[in-house]
This record gives structure tokens, sequence and C-alpha cells, in this order.
């Protein structure tokens, strides 16, 4: 929300924050508050922003049906709805997830993704679904020279997982050595009592919790829940394995695709 008002008053105004408040008959810092969302705009306040930079009545309307949640603490979406998800992690500065049953997202292989998605059922033969293409799309945060820093912690049962059969989950865990920098894996014998979330944080906004199931996407920003994700994290950090025995623990699942005959994920 805060990108939109900032690209309308550029556009539309073609002056900084602190002049178009000023004309507004605002306190100069606050158009910079509204952009970096540290305080929501009222109705008022959007309807006398938006004239100023020549927008009209049905511009404002759109404007505040797409984000009339934009301060709720908790928001609920589809689990479908990559745009939300692809804009927390391309603007976010740092990027902590957790992940008891599968492999995170940002790491994924195409073919993996793919024969996920299709054991929820809603795979169709013969083509990727758009959802894993969007996906694979969100993966080049990665691969940006300002790249938010992450740190994947990957439960072991995850990589236990038959998903695609055994060369899928052998190329996984290749692609996750790949990326061995930004992986800890929790081995079997610890007990995380959490299926798994992400926690995206902001140089100039609150951070975001995010945990999603086969039926929703949940966005929380409740202080509250936050410290909960902190703490879990700071549990992660405790028991997970360190880089080198990580790397190790992947060289085992993904062995059998350089030849070795140890213990895989078929």
């Amino acid at each position: 929300m805060g990108d939109e008002l900032r690209q309308v008053r550029e556009t539309g105004a073609g002056m900084s924050g602190a002049a178009l408040a000023v004309r507004l008959g605002w306190d100069p810092s606050k158009v910079s508050n509204l952009e970096h969302g540290k305080v929501r705009a009222t109705d008022i306040d959007l309807v006398q922003l938006f004239t100023m930079c020549g927008r009209d009545i049905q511009f404002i309307d759109e404007f505040r049906r797409r984000y009339r949640y934009a301060f709720d603490e908790y928001l609920v979406h589809g689990v479908d709805d990559a745009r939300t998800v692809a804009v927390a992690e391309s603007t976010a500065t740092a990027i902590t997830s957790y992940s008891a049953t599968k492999v995170p997202g940002l790491v994924q292989t195409q073919e993996y993704a793919d024969a996920l998605h299709r054991l929820g059922g809603f795979g169709v033969n013969g083509r990727v679904p758009p959802v894993v293409q969007h996906r694979m799309d969100r993966q080049t945060v990665l691969r940006r020279p300002d790249r938010p820093r992450c740190l994947f912690y990957v439960h072991e049962f995850a990589l236990q997982q038959r998903v695609g059969g055994r060369r899928v989950m052998e190329d996984q865990c290749a692609r996750l050595l790949s990326e061995k920098h930004l992986i800890r894996v929790v081995p079997t014998r610890v007990v995380v009592p959490s299926n798994g979330c992400l926690l995206w944080e902001y140089e100039k906004a609150a951070p975001v919790a995010f945990s999603e199931t086969e039926l929703a996407q949940v966005f929380v920003q409740d202080p509250s829940a936050i410290a909960r994700v902190r703490l879990l994290f700071d549990r992660l950090a405790e028991v997970a394995l360190d880089a080198e025995k990580s790397r190790d623990k992947l060289v085992e699942y993904a062995g059998r695709r350089h030849g070795d005959q140890g213990p895989h994920a078929a």
C-alpha cells in the first residue's frame, strides 16, 4: 500500500512527500509515515491526498477496497494469493522460516513443487499449474544483489517425505546443498511444536509472520504473535544442526544422485 501511495504522489503530484504534506496542510512527516505504513490513512486523508494528485473518486474507492484490511493484525487470504506473498518477500530485508513437512518454497525445485501440488489433488496432467510457476518466479528474490538475509530451518522429516519419488527428492536435496549457507536441518530426534511459519522483517515497517495450510494463508502483525515466532526461532537456533553438520545431512539425502549408496529420502 505504501509503495502505491508513493507512486501516486510521484506520478500525480511530482513533489516530495514533505512538500505534498505542506500543500495539504499536514505535518511535514505525515506523507512519509503513510508511505512507510507507520500510521493509518483515514478516508479524509485519502480523499485529500488523491485529489491533490489528480485521482478521481473511482480510483479512491478502488484503492480503499483493495487495502481495506491493510492494518488488521490478522489477515486471512486464499491459498492461491501469490501476489501478497510475493510483495512481502520482495520487500523484506530478512526472511526466516521453519518447515516441518516440506521444503521451503523459495528453495524448491520445480519438479518437487509440481509433485507437492499434485499430491494435494490440485494438479492437471500434462502441464505445470500456474501456482507452481509463480513459486518459481518468486525465487528470483534470492538472486538479487540486494537480496534479503535468509535462514531456512528444515526438519529432517521433510527430507524423508516421498514427494515425486526418489529422483525428485535427491535432486531437491541437491538444490538445498547449492544453498547450504541458508539451510539448517533440524534432526528427527527433535520435537518442534509447530508445523511451520515464516517471519518477514523490514527496514522501516513492522515485521510480519506468515503461515499457511491447504485452506488458507495467514498474515500476522500482532506484536505478541511476532514475539512467539521469535521465541520459536530462538529455540530452533539451539537445536538445529550447525552449518557443517546440516551440509553433511543434506549430502546423505542427495548422495545417490552423486553415486553414493548412503541413506536417501526414497
